[in-house]
Parts: structure tokens; C-alpha cells; sequence
């Protein structure tokens, strides 16, 4: 089919690019792929230094020159100690003060213009969050809409973006669905059970990662094993007939390090449909969820500059629902995912140059049984990637790299398949002292759809005499049409669209951060606007009632993302976040569906004894324009607050208790609209440690 070009850029200065890129890639060229490691300690600021992820540089500690640990957490900062030390305590930097997701590379948090949110472990834990959407619910600029509790289909809107618009990586493998109407990843099977650190980054991203990054991109990174074998297992029961149970061993030797883990999620009685919705002699049906969850990672020096990386993950998950208010029996989704990546790292120059080749694979089967019919799609993607990090000079790290892939989808009686090469680079400078620039250019040529070019640019500067961090970003992004919105027809009234063309966005964001008080306190604020345009909505011919789609959809979002963070003690740590955010169709001026105009959270972290970790959250969710479950008409649907609270109880070096309650005070809300939320549930388990 005929090549459309995206952009008005001349194919002189595309060959430019090429040419450049073909001259940087060692040895080969492929993807801003990022490696299956990350590292949890920061480099040696103010130098930009390349470093390889698994390989964590040993910088002293040092008071940050802006916000940025801190800000990332609602956990204490330290225990309460009974006694002085009786020699200097080694201080470990805090994980969340390094990002890796903003340009692939690690790189501490104060020196990156781009809006990101590092989750970390520590966090999770503390907070006693299980699933994804639920570590998600806390992070500004993001709403999270579950449409029918644990196990049903949960989408992630980040800056008044569709949830299609977020790129999803899992230890750098791309999780989306091709099988999927809209090419997305389904966050309800992600537990964290095994979760190092979830990256959030917010805005176009499509000059890095190509294909999908238009709102944003979650990134997210599993435990690695270091230092001698560690053990360790959960068992945690409570409402709704919940049973989770994690077992894990990690550890590492001179050339060896290893991670093996299994995770199970159950629930079995969530009542969802509201009463109002069902026909008359329809029963309540229970939904019921059952999530098991394999991973592993490993890694091996087999010189000391040839490393091989290599990372695993399957998830087998059964949901039983009620689809609607006139079924009477449950409907039963059952699906496989299989995610791995293969790894090798080439240090060249003492590890000034790093260069990573590797190959993902993704398969992901979804089988659908209800009581008028049944379906089963199947998708999967084969990704080869190159990239190399090169430290030029001080203050200057280019990354150059691409990426071919091939994804394939079937269906009952469809196959398709389409393929996408792309190559891109990227700059890191430090032109003068605490000024740091990034900036990406990508090109990417799919046999479908046809050519797509982006950038990004994102600045940051840091004024260490009063604390104060300036920063802000550009680019823009795009979205490849599924093959299912292309090829999947459903005749005789609804067809796909061999000609759709990708969707694309170009967004801004400025703000600031300070710190104060010796950093015992940061605030902040950051102000986003994001242009859509061709998005793909239904078509309808009101003469034949034919459906297909069309790209005919522009819309615009912006607003505002503002936190608080303060350590009021060493004991005791607030954080506050609000975000505010318009979400408009740019042809009508209506509100977009299942964006909250205002969202905010408050959330507490306290150790009152060396035993006891408190932690407490406050999340307020705004009214949103909806659409009516049973009718499809629009609808106006009021906010909700919920409360969570959460404890541990360290009974010794080997083992621990805890509990927690969400959803406090028993608030009843739904979303989305015939989706009602869950209500007041106790949890209570123990944790085991060799």
C-alpha cells in the first residue's frame, strides 16, 4: 500500500539522521530498548556518566542539590535508632533518586526535565500494594479505571490521554497486546509481587520509544538477586475470599547473579453489578479472579566487559464475571502471557562505550466464554534490538540505536501481521554547571501504516543556592492502528479500516521543584498541555447502520500536577499530590469520558518503634463525564474519597506481621459507571526471611 509521510520533514534530513545513526551504532544498527537491569544507585553528579545497569557505581552520599528522593516517597526515611551507632552507618542512597526511564540510561532524578514518578519497592511493600492498579491509584497525572475489580480489564489514563496512548515495557520487553482491539496492555494481571520499581513518565515519548508513547510510558523493572541466596515467602488472607501467597530466592556470586519467583493472586467474591442494572430474576453474580504469576531474571559475566542478561515472565489468569444485567451465569476469560528478553552487554574503552543487543518475545492468548458465545484472539511480537551508550566527553553520553520488529495477531478466522524498523538517537549534555539537556530524534517505517517521525527535547537546570529546580519538556508522539481496528470485520455491520493512518500528539510541559529546609521539605508544580490528533473513534452511516472507524477525533488536555513532600521527623514522612486536568473533544468542547477534571492523594509514613511501620493513605477522585453501562448514553458521574491504612510489625530479623484495611469508612462508588467499587476489606498475612 502507498508510504503516507507523518511529518513535513524533507527526506534530505531524514537521510541525515539515517547516515548519522548507521556512523554511531557498534557494531550493527537496532531500539531505545532499555536494559533488564537498572541501576539502584545514582552516578557520580554533577558528571553525566554512562553506566551499565547492572553494574551499580559507588558514589558518597551527598544532601541532593534539588528534590528528588523525597518527592518520590511517602515512607520515613529512616528507623529510630535506641543508640548512638558504635561506628559510621554506611548510608545508602535512596532508590527512587534515580530514574531510568527519561532517556535509558541512569541518571538521578534531579537532573531530568521530564515529568516521571519512581515507585519503588520499599513503597510498595510499606503500603502493601498487590497489583499494579493499586501502586498506580497514588501517582499524579494518572487515573486508573478498573471495570469490575481484581481480574477485570484496567485501563491507565495519564495526562487526559487514552489508555491505548501508554507505552508499557516490563523489564524492557513490550507488553501490549497485539491481539487486542487497541493494541493495550490489560494492567489487572501485573502483580508486584516481584516489582523492583515502577517508572511513570508523563507526556510524549515517542522520540525514545516509538510506537504507542503518546500519553506516556510505564516502565516497569523486577528484582534482581545480589549477594548471598535470599529466601523469601508471604501468605496473606482476608475479605472477598482473598489468598495471596509469594515465594521468591535471589542472590548472586562473583560472575552469577539470579532470581527465581511465584506469585499467587485469588479472589473470589467481589460483588460488582449494581442491583439497579440487573433484570427482573437475575441473580448477583460473585466475580472471582485467579492470578498465577512465574518470573525470573539472570545474569551472568561471562568476561568481565561481555555480560548476557536474560528475563522470563508467565502469567496464567482466570476471571469469572458477570457481563451483564441479563446474564444469570458467569462469563469466564482465561489468558496466557508469555514475556521474555535475551540480553548481551559489550563494554568497549574502560565502559565508556556500552552496547546491547537483544531479543524480546511476547504471546498473548485470550480465551472469552460467555452465555452468548465465545472468542479467542492471539497475538505476538518478535523484537530484534541494537544500542549503544557511548560517554563522548565529561558532561556529554549519545545513545544511538534501533529496532525491527514483527507482530502478528489471530483470531477465529483472521491472521495478520505487519512489521515496523525504527532507529533513532539521543543526546545528554552538560553544556555549563547544573544545566542538563536531552534530546531524541527517532524514525520509524511500518509496512502498513508507512512513516512516522519524532522528537523530544527536555531541559533541566538546577540553582543549588536556593534549592530550586527549573525544568520542561517537548515532543511529540504517535500510534500505530492496530491490526485488529485495520483487518478484524465483523459483517455484515461493522468493518475494519485497511486505511487508517496512526494516531499523533505533540505536548509541553514547565514546572519547578524546590527544596527547603535543609531538605527536610520540597514542593512543586508542573503545567502540561498535550494536542491529539486523527484519533480513531466508531463511524457510522445512519442510511446502512454500517460501523467502522476513522481517524476524525481532535482533542487537547491540560492542567496542572502539584506536590508536597516534608519529613517532619526522621520518623515521619507526608506526601501530597494533586492533579488537575481538562480533557476536551477540540471539535465539540465535551469533556472526554473517565477523566477526573481533580484528583488528589495525601499519604503517610510513620515508625513510632524500631519494630513498626505505619503507613496511611487519603485518595480523592473527582467527578468524570461517563458513559451508562446499560444504555451506553452519557452520563455524569460523582467523585469518590477513599481511605487505606496499613501496619508491620518486624518480630524479628526473620520474619514479620502485618495488616491493612482499604477502603476504611466503606465508601460506595463505581468506576466506571455499572461497575460498583470495592468495599471495606481486612487483609492480614506474615512474611518469612532466611
Amino acid at each position: 500500500m502507498p508510504v503516507k509521510n507523518l511529518t513535513s520533514k524533507s527526506s534530505s534530513s531524514l537521510c541525515a539522521l539515517v547516515a548519522a545513526t548507521a556512523i554511531a551504532l557498534v557494531p550493527t544498527a537496532t531500539v531505545a530498548q532499555l536494559a533488564t537491569s537498572p541501576a539502584p544507585v545514582p552516578v557520580q553528579v554533577p558528571e553525566v556518566t554512562v553506566t551499565a545497569p547492572a553494574e551499580p557505581v559507588q558514589a558518597a552520599p551527598r544532601p541532593p542539590k534539588a528534590p528528588s528522593a523525597a518527592q518520590q516517597s511517602s515512607t520515613p526515611r529512616a528507623a529510630p535508632k535506641a543508640a548512638p551507632a558504635p561506628e559510621p552507618v554506611d548510608v545508602q542512597p535512596d532508590p527512587s533518586a534515580v530514574t531510568v526511564a527519561p532517556t535509558g540510561n541512569t541518571v538521578p532524578v534531579e537532573q531530568i526535565g521530564s515529568s516521571v514518578t519512581v515507585v519503588t519497592s520499599q513503597e510498595i511493600e510499606a503500603q502493601q500494594r498487590r497489583t499494579a492498579p493499586d501502586v498506580l491509584k497514588s501517582v499524579p497525572g494518572v487515573n486508573v479505571v478498573q471495570s469490575g475489580g481484581p481480574g477485570a480489564l484496567t485501563s491507565v489514563f495519564i495526562r487526559g490521554a487514552n489508555p491505548n496512548h501508554s507505552k508499557v515495557l516490563i523489564d524492557g520487553i513490550d507488553v501490549s497486546d497485539p491481539s487486542s482491539a487497541n493494541r493495550t496492555f490489560d494492567f489487572s494481571q501485573l502483580t508486584s509481587f516481584d516489582i523492583d520499581r515502577i517508572e511513570v513518565l508523563r507526556g510524549p515519548q515517542s522520540g525514545l520509544y516509538g510506537a504507542d508513547a503518546l500519553g506516556g510510558v510505564v516502565v516497569v523493572y523486577t528484582k534482581k538477586g545480589e549477594g548471598p541466596l535470599k529466601v523469601d515467602a508471604l501468605v496473606e488472607g482476608g475479605s472477598f475470599g482473598t489468598l495471596n501467597e509469594a515465594v521468591s530466592a535471589r542472590g548472586s556470586t562473583d560472575r552469577l547473579n539470579y532470581a527465581f519467583n511465584i506469585g499467587h493472586y485469588k479472589v473470589d467474591k467481589i460483588l460488582v453489578t449494581p442491583l439497579e442494572i440487573l433484570q427482573p430474576g437475575v441473580p448477583r453474580l460473585k466475580n472471582n479472579y485467579d492470578n498465577w504469576t512465574y518470573s525470573t531474571k539472570l545474569g551472568v559475566d561471562v568476561t568481565p566487559d561481555v555480560m548476557l542478561n536474560f528475563v522470563a515472565r508467565y502469567t496464567d489468569k482466570t476471571y469469572g464475571f458477570q457481563g451483564s444485567g441479563f446474564d444469570d451465569t458467569k462469563s469466564i476469560t482465561t489468558s496466557q502471557q508469555l514475556f521474555t528478553r535475551g540480553e548481551a552487554v559489550w563494554s568497549l574503552f574502560g565502559g565508556r562505550m556500552k552496547n546491547y543487543f537483544g531479543i524480546n518475545y511476547a504471546n498473548l492468548t485470550t480465551d472469552n466464554v460467555s452465555p452468548f458465545g465465545g472468542s479467542f484472539n492471539n497475538g505476538d511480537r518478535i523484537k530484534y534490538d541494537v544500542r549503544s551508550v557511548m560517554e563522548i566527553a565529561r558532561g556529554l553520553v549519545v545513545t544511538t540505536g534501533a529496532d525491527y520488529q514483527t507482530e502478528r495477531f489471530l483470531a477465529q478466522d483472521l491472521a495478520a501481521e505487519e512489521t515496523n524498523t525504527g532507529i533513532y538517537t539521543q543526546v545528554q549534555l552538560e553544556p555549563v554547571h547544573n544545566l542538563f539537556l536531552v534530546g531524541n530524534l527517532r524514525h520509524d517505517d511500518n509496512d502498513n501504516f508507512g512513516i512516522a517521525n519524532t522528537w523530544r527535547f527536555a531541559p533541566a537546570y538546577l540553582l543549588e543556592a536556593t534549592g530550586t529546580k527549573f525544568k520542561g519538556s517537548a515532543g511529540t508522539g504517535f500510534k500505530a492502528p492496530s491490526l485488529a481496528q485495520r483487518f478484524q470485520d465483523f459483517p455484515p455491520f461493522f468493518f475494519g479500516n485497511r486505511n487508517l493512518k496512526a494516531e499523533e500528539s505533540t505536548g509541553y510541559d514547565i514546572g519547578f521543584e524546590q527544596t527547603v529546609f535543609n531538605n527536610r521539605a520540597q514542593f512543586g508544580a508542573t503545567w502540561f498541555y498535550n494536542d491529539l490528533r486523527d484519533l480513531i473513534v466508531v463511524t457510522s452511516d445512519p442510511a446502512t447502520f454500517v460501523t467502522s472507524l476513522d481517524n476524525v477525533v481532535r482533542a487537547k488536555t491540560s492542567g496542572m500536577e502539584v506536590f508536597g513532600s516534608a519529613d517532619i521527623t526522621d520518623d515521619l514522612r507526608l506526601r501530597g499530590d494533586y492533579t488537575y486536568t481538562e480533557a476536551k473533544d477540540a471539535s465539540t468542547g465535551i469533556d472526554l469520558i473517565r477523566r477526573p477534571r481533580h484528583k488528589a492523594t495525601v499519604s503517610v509514613g510513620w515508625k513510632p518503634s524500631a519494630p513498626w511501620l505505619l503507613t496511611g493513605s487519603v485518595t480523592y477522585i473527582g467527578p468524570s463525564l461517563d458513559r451508562d453501562r446499560a444504555q451506553f448514553l452519557p452520563v455524569f458521574q460523582p467523585g469518590f474519597t477513599l481511605v487505606n491504612v496499613a501496619a508491620d510489625y518486624k518480630v524479628n530479623d526473620h520474619m514479620s506481621v502485618f495488616g491493612r484495611i482499604d477502603n476504611l469508612f466503606d465508601k460506595q462508588y463505581q468506576n466506571p459507571n455499572g461497575y460498583e467499587g470495592t468495599g471495606i476489606g481486612a487483609y492480614a498475612g506474615v512474611k518469612f526471611n532466611n
